[in-house]
């Protein structure tokens, strides 16, 4: 029997026919949900909180700066990334020393780039966009890969979380809506965050070669707009070479080949 600070149980014959007996017996039946609302309650503020302590952690922060906000993408993001890094043993990279391949250029791809330290720019961040949340990372010096991808029903939302971003995409939301959606959000990314690791990805051994090195090549003019282009990124026709963007305007077939 549960019995609250104030209130002194009831004898037996109390309870069986005094007004006072059913009023004690009608709070004692309403108690235990309480207390197990309480018990939920206490242990989901415990989760958000530790998810608001890594949203403040230095290392999150920059991937939010970078990335220019706060997101469940972001987060999906930065657990892979920090789960590699720590398998392959490695800190962030300070040059070539890592190479990675993210297959989506959804908002994870930033918390990436700041984490690993693999990036466009230096050749050893590559994106195959086949819209998936699947991120391999390599240590070139070892030649040791490490892929994870995410499970699914990992990053799935209610509807409502749905109806709130398609209102804030087409821009028709209304403030509370927009509170709303950015409280939901939060939640969601709290959750991405605090999740164990084995609930988020299947992680395994890289089955993909290490991508090369970022090569250095001369430029050589497009035969037709006369713009420096890679000379690996060249197409040849018929004895000509164009970029990419003339070979796709069809700028060979107006020349006839």
């Amino acid at each position: 029997m549960v019995v609250i600070k104030g209130m002194k149980p009831l004898s037996k014959q109390q309870g069986q026919d005094g007004h006072e007996g059913k009023s004690f017996q009608k709070e004692r039946i309403l108690t235990w949900p309480f207390f197990v609302r309480l018990f939920r309650r206490f242990f989901f503020l415990e989760d958000v909180m530790k998810g608001r302590e890594i949203l403040s952690n230095e290392d999150f922060k920059k991937c939010a700066d970078f990335h220019g906000h706060t997101c469940p993408g972001l987060a999906i993001g930065y657990r892979a990334a920090k789960a590699g890094l720590e398998r392959l043993g490695k800190g962030r990279a300070t040059d070539e020393e890592l190479a990675a391949v993210i297959e989506t250029d959804a908002c994870g791809a930033d918390a990436v780039q700041v984490l690993t330290g693999c990036t466009v720019g230096k050749g050893n961040l590559i994106i195959k966009d086949h819209g998936k949340h699947v991120i391999t990372l390599f240590g070139r010096e070892s030649g040791e890969g490490i892929r994870m991808s995410m499970i699914p029903g990992t990053f799935s939302i209610n509807e409502r979380h749905r109806e709130l971003i398609e209102k804030i995409t087409d821009d028709t939301a209304t403030q509370d809506e927009r509170s709303e959606f950015e409280e939901l959000h939060l939640q969601r990314t709290c959750e991405v965050l605090e999740k164990p690791l084995e609930e988020l990805f299947r992680i395994e051994a890289a089955s993909i070669q290490i991508p090369a090195k970022a090569r250095i090549e001369p430029s050589i003019p497009c035969d037709h707009c006369k713009e420096p282009t890679m000379s690996s990124k060249l197409i040849g026709k018929g004895g000509e070479r164009f970029c990419g963007e003339c070979a796709e305007r069809g700028e060979c077939a107006e020349r006839g080949e």
